[in-house]
């Protein structure tokens, strides 16, 4: 009777060690309540960037390397003249298993931009070279800028953590 009675308090406090663990690693969930477009508009109000425009739609798969129906929502924005290596885009990944896939898909625009800029722009080639790429959530966000740092820091801010 004894060792039975061992048996269950020390299974009980396993079982309670074990959660206790386990509820003290997860993660902080982050989240924002703004679109992709409205991040970026909050983003360049509070950082100076050259003109650019929004991509369309039929652009995303030809300049991203990446199915649109991978994503929930974004916004890419690019330069109105090709003179000019900034761009800035937020992708809201619909599955977090694809988080990696888009990255990678980032990263090959990243050295096409680079490639493009490699003998036309030597200061647009070095800015292209020092993309950042930043993820949190289900969020993706690639900046070329010479202002990338500030603008990471801005996008960080737009997310509240539960």
């Amino acid at each position: 009777m004894k060792k039975h009675t061992f048996i269950l308090a020390l299974t009980i406090v396993l079982s309670v060690m074990l959660s206790a663990c386990s509820s003290s690693n997860n993660e902080a969930v982050v989240e924002t309540n703004l679109t992709p477009k409205e991040m970026i508009d909050e983003m360049l109000a509070k950082v100076e960037q050259p003109s650019l425009m929004e991509v369309e739609e039929d652009m995303v798969a030809q300049l991203y390397h990446l199915a649109p129906s991978l994503l929930e929502d974004y916004s890419i924005r690019m330069p109105m003249m090709n003179v000019k290596s900034n761009e800035i885009a937020i992708l809201k990944v619909k599955d977090a298993k694809d988080i990696s896939t888009v990255e990678t898909a980032v990263k090959e625009r990243a050295t096409d931009i680079q490639k493009q800029f490699e003998q036309y722009l030597p200061d647009q080639y070095e800015n292209a070279q020092n993309y950042k790429l930043v993820t949190k959530g289900n969020y993706i966000l690639f900046v070329i800028s010479e202002s990338a740092d500030q603008l990471v820091t801005e996008f960080d801010t737009l997310f509240t953590k539960k």
